[in-house]
């Protein structure tokens, strides 16, 4: 079928995964603008002659999100309505062999550092000195800010490594450039997130640097947040939590994937840490940064784990009451270690464990909650929906995190992007209900 005439050079980009695939998208945005590329992002009805799937490989669910995705578009290039398909991000880099010969309607497969190769395909420039230069596909006031690529660390459950490659450090001076530049477009919060922030600084500089840069980035004009996710626990520089407390722009807010607790599990899971050393961090890091909110994320039915395993599981979340808290049910990724090991545990058995965890979190979420009627906090608010003006806390990260929401009634008005302060006049399991002091 002819395809039919379309306006030369336009783009739509499509994003799936995580916050770390969405600072991947927004980056070669940038250069496809630079490049006199007319650009879109998750365009819906989309005039553009060219789409740009950016995947995820990380678990199951993700894997066949993506592959649907490609299919879709496939589709829309065999009717005639799309004349380039190319396919990128982490499972392109992992499965590209098998996706050409399966997909063949997609013009190229890139991996997850090929982007100079995209723009190159695209008969366009990759631009080195568009240092830290991004569409945001987020509200302008926050960024995620991604320090490093890569990731050094032996898990036996992840195949970020595999789609990744090995840890490496963004330098100091070029993420500052960065943040300059977000600050003066209107971003008021930066997340920062690699695959492990703890790790920053050995690569580069041959030491951590977590602290050094919190502080460079502190100074930053106009930025009001400094936000940290995906911090390793083995050998956690402790030395962050000083700047956290020296600088009132850093969050008092710790994203730390523990994973497990039980000995057996960190074992098996290759985490390098032990429960006691486990238990004696997170003491440590509430001792030194009070008031600070935890969130962590972990895994259930991991090969191996047993009964006794997860009761150890469910009795540490249940005496550490973390304020914030994910769960997922294990997958049997290919080419990891514990690929090796009997996948176990049924899946039944894995959602209920899940679930079990999860119906914990929401009570112990909605007792801190309750504690914080009456308290007034300073929000940044994100969106208006559905009679709402929708907002986060410092102790509250996009989409994953709890939420505050005030009632946009007509003496009520909130300019989104900027903050406010509330009192909190109401709880829920995971949202506080307030109103504007």
């Amino acid at each position: 079928m002819k395809v039919r005439s379309q306006q030369a050079n336009k783009v739509n980009v499509i994003t799936l995964g995580c916050s770390k695939n969405i600072v991947d998208s927004e980056v070669l945005m940038g250069q496809l603008r630079a490049n006199q590329f007319e650009v879109t992002h998750e365009a819906e009805k989309s005039d553009a002659n060219i789409v740009i799937i950016n995947t995820c490989g990380f678990i199951d669910n993700a894997k066949q999100e993506s592959i649907d995705t490609i299919l879709r578009y496939a589709d829309e290039k065999d009717a005639g309505r799309l004349e380039k398909l190319y396919v990128t991000g982490c499972l392109s880099q992992r499965y590209k062999d098998d996706l050409e010969v399966e997909i063949p309607q997609v013009d190229a497969f890139f991996g997850t550092l090929e982007l100079p190769q995209l723009m190159k395909t695209l008969e366009a420039d990759y631009m080195h000195e568009l240092v830290g230069e991004r569409l945001l596909t987020t509200p302008k006031h926050y960024a995620y800010f991604k320090i490093a690529e890569g990731c050094n660390r032996p898990c036996s459950f992840c195949a970020i490594p595999l789609m990744r490659g090995k840890h490496m450090d963004r330098p100091i001076e070029d993420l500052v450039k960065e943040a300059n530049r977000l600050a003066s477009m209107g971003t008021k919060e930066l997340i920062l997130i690699a695959q492990d922030l703890t790790y920053y600084g050995l690569q580069h500089y041959g030491e951590r640097k977590l602290a050094d840069l919190l502080r460079h980035l502190s100074d930053v004009n106009g930025i009001d947040w400094i936000r940290l996710q995906y911090a390793y626990p083995s050998q956690f520089p402790m030395d962050a939590l000083d700047v956290m407390n020296e600088r009132d722009n850093i969050c008092k807010y710790l994203d730390m994937p523990l994973q497990h607790i039980s000995d057996n599990m960190l074992k098996t899971m290759r985490r390098g840490i032990s429960k006691r050393r486990t238990v004696e961090l997170v003491d440590t890091i509430r001792q030194r940064v009070p008031g600070i909110a935890l969130r962590t994320t972990l895994i259930a039915g991991h090969p191996g784990e047993t009964q006794q395993d997860f009761e150890d599981l469910y009795n540490f979340v249940e005496e550490t009451r973390f304020d914030r808290l994910g769960i997922f049910t294990y997958s049997h990724e290919d080419n990891t270690h514990s690929f090796t090991l009997e996948d176990d545990v049924p899946a039944e058995v894995k959602q209920d464990r899940a679930d079990q965890i999860m119906e914990l979190q929401q009570g112990i979420s909605m007792e801190l909650n309750e504690e914080r009627v009456g308290q007034t906090h300073k929000v940044l608010f994100d969106r208006k929906e559905s009679g709402y003006f929708v907002g986060r806390t410092q102790y509250d990260s996009p989409e994953v995190d709890n939420e505050v929401l005030v009632p946009a009634t007509k003496d009520t008005y909130v300019r989104l992007g900027d903050f406010a302060q509330v009192q909190i006049t109401e709880a829920s399991d995971f949202d506080l209900y307030g109103k504007l002091v």
